[in-house]
């Protein structure tokens, strides 16, 4: 059994999917017709096609056939209300038809729909998304200039494909953001790397660090293979990391959780339409005599829920970080026989202790917040800014300035003589020309020191709060 997600070209969109790979003792229900057909939905499909074929005949001007039962087909579909069940016709599904086992071309961002809206869940690790500036919970307004308004996730998603080297211009809305912002993004290829590992210290005490950025077919085997290299070295404690992790297979996350809990409770639970459930269990039920804690933001979505579900619940281990994104859902492909594929919401998945965290997400154990400059915007350079400047954009790079432990004085947006001041001594310690101004060049520079800082994890309170939790 392979829990995925389905890939675009903004790099996926959150939904998780079971396909049946023969060896799974969960049964999920195939899509078949029982043979048994009511009176009324006789009724009702005979009305669909005395509608169809009024129209075939006798509208003023001639129809394609094809498209009215295309069209009848995705509104069905759009009325379930159910942004993870879609319906593509042939030329759509072929579009998107592309694996997660290999590299694929596109911004790299997982994206899904909350509240009707195209909205990121998580730019994926050093993606050209990420490293333009669109964060977790962004919510898409318009690509190239046209608006998303009306367009299912998929047809969003392919809009956002294309070919590396092209550039796709993306608005977003930023939740506490007033005004509306736009990021050029250059498509590149996103390649499937998934786990970084790397050796702490904390409080005297070896402490491992395994950050996983999506579950691919090989992460398991990566994770496995980091860990046992980590405990060569004499670790005496480990730190998962699945911030802004999207999710991907269910085989990579339950190959993971062999070597981390045990058999007494199921890792996840199915619950079926008719209230029924059944739980997936660890294969191994091994535990690490170690201790261990996870990282979760609102960017682990999905496989990562049900990785961080599991560990805290089944595993008894801490949490560390935000709320996480909330999918509780499963997805079940359905592919037509003239190549059109529909793709529906069959199940919910259910914590170890029977939680659904649909649309609310995993709390962490332990809630910490980033510095303020993890979350600050970027700078959309219009004009200029200088001296005697006010407003958001001034506020962006006084914040980011002194995240990067420049002093601009203030963080309301006017631009001070120390605001310039500080520009000047970071101009000058970038090779600038010192101008205290903030061209598009200086904006860049900022957000591209900004981004290195924050990934090489100084200042992270979050990773800091699950070390110490793991060497007392």
């Amino acid at each position: 059994m392979i829990l995925c997600l389905i890939a675009g070209g903004a790099g996926t969109y959150a939904g998780l999917q079971f396909f049946n790979d023969g060896n799974s003792s969960l049964s999920v229900a195939s899509i078949s017709d029982s043979g048994q057909e009511s009176a009324s939905t006789k009724a009702e499909f005979e009305k669909i096609e005395k509608v169809y074929n009024t129209l075939s005949e006798k509208y003023y001007k001639d129809v394609d056939e094809d498209k009215l039962l295309e069209g009848a087909i995705d509104g069905m579909v759009k009325s379930l209300d159910d942004p993870y069940s879609t319906y593509m016709d042939k030329k759509t599904a072929e579009q998107f038809t592309q694996s997660l086992d290999s590299s694929f071309q596109g911004i790299g961002a997982e994206v899904s729909m909350v509240n009707e809206k195209v909205t990121i869940v998580s730019p994926f690790k050093g993606s050209p998304a990420e490293k333009a500036g669109i964060k977790a919970n962004d919510q898409i307004l318009q690509i190239n200039g046209k608006s998303v308004e009306g367009l299912d996730l998929s047809q969003a998603v392919l809009k956002i494909r294309g070919k590396k080297g092209s550039t796709v211009n993306i608005q977003v809305q930023r939740p506490g953001v007033k005004e509306p912002l736009t990021f050029k993004v250059v498509r590149d290829d996103i390649p499937i790397e998934t786990v970084y590992s790397s050796l702490k210290e904390e409080n005297g005490k070896k402490i491992g660090y395994l950050e996983i950025t999506s579950f691919s077919e090989n992460t398991a085997d990566e994770f496995n293979s980091n860990l046992k290299k980590l405990e060569k070295k004499g670790i005496e404690g480990l730190v998962i990391d699945v911030r802004g992790n999207p999710g991907g297979y269910l085989e990579s996350v339950e190959k993971i959780l062999d070597g981390l809990v045990t058999k007494d409770k199921p890792y996840v639970q199915i619950e079926q339409r008719n209230g029924e459930k059944e739980g997936v269990y660890s294969k191994n039920g091994e535990k690490k005599d170690y201790p261990i804690s996870v990282l979760i933001d609102r960017g682990s979505a999905s496989a990562s829920e049900i990785l961080a579900g599991a560990l805290k619940e089944a595993g008894g281990y801490p949490l560390v970080g935000e709320k996480s994104f909330g999918k509780g859902t499963v997805q079940q492909a359905l592919p037509l026989e003239d190549g059109s594929n529909l793709k529906m919401t069959t199940h919910k998945w259910l914590t170890p202790d029977g939680n659904w965290i649909h649309e609310k997400g995993i709390q962490p154990t332990i809630k910490v917040e980033q510095p303020e400059y993890y979350y600050a915007s970027p700078i959309q350079i219009e004009e200029t800014l200088k001296k005697d400047s006010n407003g958001s954009q001034v506020k962006n790079t006084q914040v980011m300035l002194k995240g990067l432990g420049f002093d601009p004085g203030r963080e309301d947006g006017y631009f001070s003589e120390q605001t310039e001041k500080a520009v000047k001594e970071f101009q000058g310690k970038n090779d600038v020309k010192q101008t205290g101004e903030v061209d598009e060049n200086t904006a860049s520079l900022i957000q591209t020191r900004l981004l290195e800082k924050i990934d090489s994890h100084q200042s992270d309170k979050q990773l800091q709060a699950a070390l110490k939790e793991v060497a007392e």
